[in-house]
């Protein structure tokens, strides 16, 4: 080796051995706790820790991460940030830092399920995408729409707008498959059911909320505000709700094989209302109401 290399690379070694140092993670298991914007944030730190400040914060890429000790668990709070490529990208920091054993999140959803109303709050099973799509150009003579050859349509169509699945790939497999939904954890959601009567009433207007536990739950990058698209929703997925970060956190989850947990209060019903979203007005009750499902759930889970 020429010694005018050494220097460069011993720089080089360096510069990996203060790379790899930087993402060695602490011995402490947390349980990742995330919202996306204030409201969520908000609702689930004045539940879960009242006016207590956290033990420890750190800020890593900008991101805060707030360790706080609440009945028995240790707890990571910190932002999803609104829409998918944040949240995914947020969720993979706090697991590469962090030793993270569940990811956990509460939040607020617009309501798919036509049965569903304001205040409610439902717990999916599994989450897909809804914007993972092939937009088409129309045929000429109005019998349909020109696709490209690759694709065959997994589901029904809107209007130009035909959904996919997305290609996804793990430790321990050898090429990528495409995978319609992503699961929550079952022992989470077992752990939910129990909750349920553990429950104080979640009351919203005149009327008693109710917590659901199981369905589909759909995500995109679209603040969705619109009564036909959620009929076809329902109609494809049987949504039970729609929102801009749970699916990227559910498949960043699965592709780190960690179990996780989503909560959404339905602040209002993605367009099947008349006149203006109620979303501006109910945010913050309804993000509470996600955070006490989100505390009951805890105080479940084994210490």
């Amino acid at each position: 080796m020429k010694p005018l290399l050494l220097p460069a690379l011993a720089l080089a070694t360096a510069w990996v051995l203060s790379g790899c140092a930087t993402l060695k993670k602490p011995a402490k298991s947390y349980i990742a706790v995330m919202g996306a914007y204030a409201p969520e944030l908000a609702a689930n730190r004045a539940v879960l820790a009242g006016t207590n400040p956290p033990l420890h914060t750190t800020v890593i890429n900008g991101v805060r991460f707030e360790h706080h000790r609440v009945d028995g668990h240790d707890l990571l709070l910190f932002p999803s940030g609104v829409s998918m490529v944040n949240a995914a990208m947020t969720t993979q920091l706090a697991l590469d830092h962090f030793n993270i054993s569940h990811v956990l999140f509460a939040g607020i959803a617009g309501g798919i399920n036509p049965s569903n109303h304001i205040g409610d709050v439902v717990i999916p099973d599994r989450w897909h995408h809804h914007s993972e799509a092939v937009y088409a150009n129309p045929k000429p003579d109005g019998s349909g729409y020109v696709l490209p050859q690759y694709f065959k349509p997994p589901y029904e169509n809107f209007g130009f707008l035909f959904p996919d699945n997305v290609a996804v790939i793990r430790n321990g497999m050898d090429k990528a498959v495409d995978q319609p939904s992503f699961a929550a954890d079952p022992d989470l959601l077992a752990t939910a059911h129990r909750a349920l009567a553990t429950l104080p009433p979640l009351n919203w207007s005149t009327n008693t909320a109710h917590v659901k536990v199981g369905g589909s739950g759909i995500a995109g990058p679209v603040f969705m505000d619109n009564r036909e698209y959620r009929r076809w929703a329902y109609r494809v997925w049987k949504a039970e709700c729609l929102d801009m970060e749970s699916t990227a956190i559910a498949q960043t989850c699965w592709a780190n094989q960690k179990p996780f947990l989503i909560i959404r209060g339905l602040s209002d019903l993605a367009g099947g209302q008349e006149g203006l979203n109620a979303a501006d007005f109910t945010e913050v009750p309804i993000s509470r109401h996600a955070a006490l499902v989100l505390q009951a759930v805890l105080r479940e889970l084994p210490r």
